[in-house]
């Protein structure tokens, strides 16, 4: 599809210099996530950007099953946002973040493991051999300072006090506003001040060159999910839930929040799926099971994997040491492995170099 993608593109042409957007190398970011495309292009002249934006839509039009088209386009003073489809949301300054691949762990409903599953997959991704940062986008129930043994402990400024240090524990960076609050501490933020305090933890973070970025986001479809899809260009999100059926409507909530701003989905990830007594081993469904692969069916998104219900998770999730770094070689260090390798394997193939078509 890249290719094909790529010959489209490479028919639009500048009105004003009257050279393609493909051969000036103009094209820029390009990401393919299953039949999504996300890309920038260069724009010189900002006046031009709704001519393009249709021509661009038009040319991509004719690629057999593509699906969402999102487009930034970028000016040495703005950055505007533009996508196929009929929505359209204007982009300010983009924050500049330097990570290969940004991952929002997401989940409509709370109270699914969302933020231990988060890091987990995280310190799996480092155990990769990449370089992760965590953003715990939470901003009323921050967990990763508890989930890293991290509580009670600012970040530091760097040489110019210029901006906040992310703190390094496992082999990953980490931000969270837990890090600035006391423990007893709760977050009372109107939506306006939460998009601010989001693009600080964007803007403001020293994260230097990452792999990826993972983006533990709060439980719903609200303010925090919207600014993030506004500043940063979102690799895609990874749904999580739990078996059982109430938990399950929820999912369908945010998958469509998240295709709504042409996000892509990476998959979805069923937690809690079953309990394995530690004496006799049998197992016990205590939230229903099969839901999640049955909903990725449903809904046609690939299914990542199943983790089950584990005393030893919780007990190093209390301890400040998540499992993946505790035991990386143990049964849920597996499963956690084993959908980091897929993850990496799908966002690999979505940021492969563009081929360049000789025309």
């Amino acid at each position: 599809m890249e290719k094909q993608i790529y010959q489209a593109l490479a028919k639009v042409m500048d009105p004003e210099t009257k050279q393609g957007l493909v051969a000036t190398d103009r094209i820029k970011n390009f990401r393919v996530l299953g039949n999504n495309v996300q890309f920038t292009v260069l724009l010189p002249n900002p006046q031009l950007k709704a001519h393009l934006e249709l021509e661009i839509n038009q040319a991509l039009k004719k690629v057999p099953n593509l699906g969402s088209v999102k487009i930034f386009f970028e000016t040495p003073h703005t950055h505007d946002h533009g996508h196929h489809h009929e929505h359209d949301h204007a982009h300010e300054d983009q924050p500049r973040l330097s990570a290969r691949h940004i991952l929002a762990v997401a989940s409509a409903k709370g109270g699914v493991g969302k933020s231990t599953l988060a890091i987990n997959l995280a310190i799996a991704l480092s155990h990769l051999g990449n370089r992760v940062g965590v953003l715990d986008a939470d901003i009323y129930g921050p967990s990763l300072p508890t989930l890293l043994g991290l509580k009670n402990m600012p970040p530091s400024l760097n040489e110019n006090k210029t901006k906040m240090i992310p703190h390094e524990k496992f082999g990953i960076k980490s931000m969270s506003v837990g890090y600035l609050m006391g423990e007893q501490d709760a977050a009372i933020l109107r939506g306006p001040m939460v998009g601010k305090l989001i693009q600080q933890f964007v803007d403001d973070v020293e994260w230097g060159e990452l792999d990826y970025l993972v983006i533990d986001l709060p439980p719903g479809t609200g303010d925090t999910q919207l600014s993030l899809t506004q500043l940063l260009q979102i690799s895609g999100a990874i749904i999580v839930t739990t078996p059982q059926e109430i938990a399950l409507a929820d999912v369908v909530r945010g998958i469509q929040m998240f295709r709504k701003v042409n996000t892509p989905i990476i998959g979805i990830i069923e937690n809690m799926s079953q309990f394995e007594c530690p004496h006799c081993h049998e197992i016990t469904e205590i939230f229903s099971t099969g839901g999640g692969m049955l909903q990725s069916k449903k809904l046609g998104i690939p299914f990542l994997g199943s983790i089950p219900i584990d005393l030893a998770t919780r007990i190093s999730s209390d301890d400040g040491i998540p499992i993946v770094h505790a035991n990386p070689t143990g049964k849920i260090g597996a499963i956690f492995k084993a959908i980091a390798q897929e993850i990496e394997s799908k966002t690999e193939v979505a940021a492969s170099p563009p081929i360049m078509i000789k025309l």
